[in-house]
Order: structure tokens, then C-alpha cells, then sequence
């Protein structure tokens, strides 16, 4: 393979790996108060009683 091929390739890769991490360093956790988790907890324990009904 040429040297420019794999200029390319070095080029693509790095640029998939600095955008994953720059996509990781600006990811943030939702401040989520005790009432709207536990409201989300209850919604996950009723859609897996409703899948687990189905099956």
C-alpha cells in the first residue's frame, strides 16, 4: 500500500478516536432529583412486568 493510503487511514482512525473522546469528556450526568428516580425505577419495573406477561 502506498504511503499516502496509509496517511488516510492513520488520519480517519485518529480522527474516530478524538471524536469519541471528545463526545466522552463532554458527556454529563443529569441531575436528576430522588423523586423523578424513583418515578423512573417504577416505570422500568412496569414495562419488564409488562414484557415479562407477554412472553
Amino acid at each position: 500500500m502506498p504511503w499516502y493510503a496509509w496517511l488516510i487511514l492513520i488520519l480517519a482512525l485518529g480522527s474516530i478516536v478524538g471524536g469519541l473522546m471528545m463526545l466522552r469528556d463532554t458527556a454529563k450526568k443529569l441531575p436528576l432529583t430522588e423523586e423523578q428516580l424513583k418515578r423512573i425505577h417504577e416505570r422500568n419495573a412496569e414495562m419488564d412486568a409488562k414484557e415479562a406477561k407477554e412472553r
